[in-house]
C-alpha cells in the first residue's frame, strides 16, 4: 500500500493549485482526477479581475489575493522556464451615458486608488474598440493561460506519479483517526476534495450550499483588435495571441443543456459586436459546469465530524485569483489545525446546514 501525506480529488485550479502549495512543503500528495472534459477549468479565460460584479466594486481581499496570486503564477513560469501569467490593464468600457454617469460617480466612494485610472481621463483611441461612451482602465489585472499551466502541471505529475486519471468511489474509502485508506492501496493522512461540481455528489460534502453554474466561452478570431488589454463591455473579450480572443462568459442555472447551445452562440456573439467594429468568425465554442456558492465565497474546511476530510471548493468564476492565497490559508490550517481558517470561507458558516441535515437523516432511518 503507497503512502502520503495527502489525498487530493481533482486537478482544476483548485486541486492543482493546493497540490503545489503541499509539495513545495515537502509533503507527499497523489491527485486522483475524473478528467471531466467540461470541467470549468478546463473552458475558463483565467481572468483576475480586482474590479468586476454588477456593483463594480474592488473585489473581495483584492489588495491580498493579487500579490499572492502574482507570485504564485510567477513561481511557476520560472519552475517550468514558460509564461502563463499575463497582467495587461481591463478596459472597462460603458454601455450608456447613465452607465457611464454611475461609474464616474461610484469611483468616489470606492477604494480604487491603487486599482482604476483616474475614472475623468478618456481611453486612449484604439482601432477596433467601440467606447463611443468612455470606460475606466483598471490596473493589476490580466488573465493566466490556464489550460497551458493545468496541461504543463499534469505532465509533471502524471510522469512524477503524483496524478493518477480514476473516477473516485467514496464505498471504497475508509476513514479513521489516524488518516484514510482508499481501494486497499492508498494510505494518507488527509484527503481534501476539490472535485468543483462534482461535489454535489461527495457524500461527506453535499448538506453544503453549492449550486453549479454552467458556462459557456466563444474562441474567436479577430485582426486587427488590439491586444494589449482585456476589454469589458457585457462580455470579457481576452487575448490569447495571434488575433485570437475568448469571449465569455454566459451563465446558466440548471437545468443544464447537453454541450453547447446557440442561445450562447447569440448572447456573446452580440456583445462582442457591442464591444469592436472589426469583422471577427468563431472558431470554437466550449461550456463548462462552475461550482458556485450563495454567498459567493469558496468553501474551505474540514468535516465536522470526519476532520480527516476537507473541502477546498466552491470559486465559482474567479478560480484563478483567489485560489493561491486560499491554497496557503488551507495549508497552514491542515499542517496546523490551531491556525484559523478565514471566517469568510470557512465551511463553519454553514454549520446549521449540517445539523439539518443531519437530523434528516436520523428520521428517515
Amino acid at each position: 500500500m503507497k503512502e502520503y501525506d495527502y489525498l487530493i480529488l481533482g486537478h482544476g485550479i483548485a486541486g492543482a493549485t493546493l497540490a503545489w502549495e503541499l509539495r513545495r512543503r515537502g509533503r507527499t500528495v497523489l491527485v486522483l482526477d475524473a478528467n471531466q472534459p467540461n470541467s470549468a477549468s478546463k473552458v475558463a479565460a483565467g481572468l483576475i479581475n480586482p474590479v468586476a460584479g454588477k456593483r463594480f466594486a474592488l473585489a473581495w481581499r483584492a489588495d491580498e489575493l493579487l500579490p499572492a496570486a502574482s507570485a504564485f503564477y510567477r513561481e511557476l513560469e520560472q519552475h517550468f522556464d514558460q509564461q502563463f501569467f499575463y497582467e495587461l490593464p481591463i478596459w472597462k468600457l460603458f454601455s450608456s451615458v447613465a452607465e457611464q454617469n454611475t461609474m464616474v460617480a461610484r469611483s468616489a466612494d470606492q477604494p480604487w486608488q491603487d486599482f482604476v485610472e483616474d475614472a475623468g481621463a478618456p481611453l486612449p483611441p484604439t482601432i477596433g474598440v467601440r467606447d463611443e461612451f468612455g470606460g475606466l482602465c483598471i490596473r493589476r489585472g490580466g488573465y493566466v493561460q490556464l489550460n497551458d499551466m493545468l496541461a504543463t502541471l499534469t505532465r509533471e505529475q502524471l510522469a512524477n506519479g503524483g496524478l493518477e486519471y480514476e473516477t473516485f468511489d467514496w464505498e471504497q474509502l475508509v476513514t479513521g483517526p489516524t488518516g484514510i485508506t482508499y481501494a486497499g492501496r492508498v494510505r494518507a493522512r488527509h484527503l481534501v476534495c476539490c472535485e468543483g461540481a462534482a461535489a454535489i455528489e461527495n457524500p461527506y460534502f453535499q448538506w453544503l450550499p453549492l449550486t453549479p453554474n454552467q458556462g459557456e466561452v466563444l474562441d474567436v478570431e479577430c485582426q486587427g483588435l488590439s491586444q494589449e488589454q482585456v476589454l469589458n463591455k457585457g462580455a470579457y473579450v481576452v487575448p490569447l495571441g495571434n488575433g485570437r480572443f475568448r469571449v465569455g462568459a454566459t451563465y446558466r442555472w440548471p437545468p443544464f443543456a447537453e454541450g453547447t447551445t446557440p442561445e450562447a452562440l447569440a448572447e456573446l456573439s452580440s456583445r462582442l459586436a457591442a464591444t469592436t467594429n472589426l469583422p471577427f468568425a468563431v472558431r470554437a465554442q466550449k461550456a463548462g459546469v462552475r461550482p458556485a456558492v450563495r454567498d459567493r465565497k469558496p468553501l474551505l474546511g474540514r468535516h465536522p465530524e470526519v476532520p480527516e476530510l476537507s473541502i477546498f471548493n466552491g470559486f465559482g468564476s474567479k478560480g484563478v485569483m483567489l485560489a493561491p492565497r486560499l491554497a496557503t490559508l488551507l495549508a497552514d490550517h491542515l499542517e496546523n489545525p490551531a491556525i484559523d481558517l478565514w471566517p469568510e470561507v470557512n465551511i463553519k458558516r454553514y454549520q446549521t446546514l449540517y445539523k439539518t441535515a443531519s437530523r434528516a437523516v436520523q428520521l428517515s432511518s
